[in-house]
């Protein structure tokens, strides 16, 4: 198969413009292409495809795509670049179109942007079907054409480190246990032991680092946790700085005592959506060869209620020596982030920068459109924005006022409450307020990640089922303080 693009007219309704590769493409079948689209119907609108058969002996089938205007650019009220994702989803609709006529390889125009073509087709073509004896053809896309193979297979990591995401958020959690989860990482690393040192650190050890908040969580499940430590060191010096990434990783979430209502709880299986995207964007950037020091870090366990389980009103004692009073077992991801920012102080990091499915309040602020950014530093933001802007998978950053501290801080027992005083206000900002409290270092982020976790249908090139996202936007944070260092 062969999935080429074009372009609206300069007029509204005007006939639609070949990208170079269709143009070519169009010359080879000496004008047919043209003639077809034009015979087809009115010209392509963004997004929409037409698909075309027996026009070249090499590729049955032929879908062309709408890109949309040519040269969009930056859309600043989009906060995201037009043009790449008018790509990405009108490649992603292409190669969906040749899967579903079961044709096993389909090339692909590069559309005038490579990467975020390839982006498309490997993100769109992604499915979770591993425990279904009846799957869909397998698709391998490749670029058409030769001239922008490097972008192209920047776009291919980028992407495979998304799906990657995707695919540990999706696998239920009885085959991806806190120890099957760390053990999935280790394997995917394996390639590039040159510069990837793994620890997958065990129970024994959680307690001699007095990670008792934690712990706390732990201790409900059968499942024995895990702290997994990743050190990728890319740069030239290691002993440079590391962008320090921790990530939340629940991997089932029944809510504890304060048990979640039973609609939906599956979907507690993505619970550890923090520690899936930063570890498969450490992979990413492994791949790539970026050059600077990553630390990893994912605190992996499961909250489920048991004989002993934390019980609302319990007290619990972080790392760092404060006391929290765990008044809703429910908010136990912010436990054990407590806890791994502590320990993410030992490593004179860059910038730390943690991911968490956190907050239903999250999800109801913002919903899917973007992850919400609560950070301390102006320099930070501005660099996780700019990434976002290129990858598409957008942030939108949220208060950290000392307003929501105090809501965490008034508590009856212990330093802290585990949730804020007036429970339904401002629940992602609380949780935020929280974990501030356990951060010294001046760049600092936190991505509640609660409202990216799952895709109906809203971004265009990802099939309905666990995001993976912001595992794109992470990779270029990396890339551009990796360019900047």
């Amino acid at each position: 198969g062969l999935v080429l693009g074009a372009y609206s007219g300069e007029k509204d309704g005007g006939a639609s413009l070949l990208t170079s590769a269709g143009d070519a493409f169009d010359r080879l079948v000496s004008g047919r292409l043209r003639e077809l689209l034009a015979l087809s119907g009115p010209p392509l609108k963004k997004g929409k495809t037409r698909i075309f058969h027996g026009l070249h002996q090499d590729f049955s089938s032929v879908v062309v795509v709408g890109l949309g205007k040519k040269n969009a650019g930056v859309n600043d009220q989009e906060n995201w670049n037009e043009d790449k994702e008018n790509v990405r989803a009108a490649v992603a609709v292409g190669c969906r179109q040749i899967q579903d006529l079961e044709i096993p390889r389909v090339e692909v125009d590069p559309c005038g942007d490579a990467q975020a073509a390839a982006e498309g087709a490997v993100l769109g073509l992604h499915e979770y079907n591993e425990l279904k004896q009846k799957k869909k053809t397998i698709v391998t896309p490749q670029l058409h054409g030769s001239a922008e193979d490097e972008a192209w297979q920047r776009g291919v990591l980028y992407a495979e480190g998304q799906n990657l995401a995707r695919y540990l958020m999706e696998a239920p959690a009885n085959f991806i246990t806190p120890t099957k989860f760390a053990e999935c990482i280790e394997q995917k690393l394996q390639s590039f032991s040159s510069t990837v040192k793994v620890h997958k650190r065990p129970e024994s050890w959680i307690a001699t680092q007095e990670m008792g908040a934690f712990l706390s969580v732990a201790k409900g499940s059968a499942e024995p946790p895990v702290f997994l430590e990743i050190h990728y060191s890319g740069a030239t010096n290691t002993n440079d700085s590391p962008l320090v990434f921790v990530g939340k990783g629940v991997t089932f979430d029944s809510g504890g005592i304060s048990l979640k209502p039973s609609s939906g709880m599956d979907a507690m299986r993505a619970d550890m959506g923090g520690a899936a995207t930063v570890c498969s964007a450490i992979v990413t950037a492994a791949a790539l060869k970026l050059p600077l020091n990553i630390v990893g870090l994912a605190p992996l366990c499961e909250n489920m209620p048991s004989g002993k389980a934390n019980k609302p009103g319990d007290v619990v004692r972080a790392k760092n020596g404060k006391t929290i009073q765990v008044d809703n077992t429910d908010a136990e991801g912010r436990l054990l982030l407590a806890d791994a920012l502590c320990y993410a102080h030992n490593f004179n990091a860059r910038a730390i920068v943690n991911a968490a499915t956190l907050t239903g309040a999250m999800d109801v602020a913002l919903g899917s459109a973007a992850t919400g950014v609560f950070t301390n530093s102006a320099w930070l933001w501005t660099h996780l924005y700019e990434a976002s802007i290129l990858t598409g998978d957008r942030v939108w950053r949220m208060p950290l006022f000392e307003h929501y501290t105090k809501q965490v801080t008034d508590c009856a027992l212990a330093d802290l409450s585990n949730i804020g005083k007036y429970s339904r206000a401002g629940g992602a900002c609380t949780a935020a307020a929280f974990l501030k409290e356990f951060v010294r270092a001046p760049h600092w982020a936190h991505l509640d990640i609660a409202g990216v976790m799952a895709n109906k249908d809203e971004v265009p090139y990802l099939r309905k089922g666990m995001a993976g996202r912001p595992t794109r936007t992470l990779v270029e944070l990396a890339a551009r303080l990796a360019r900047d260092a």
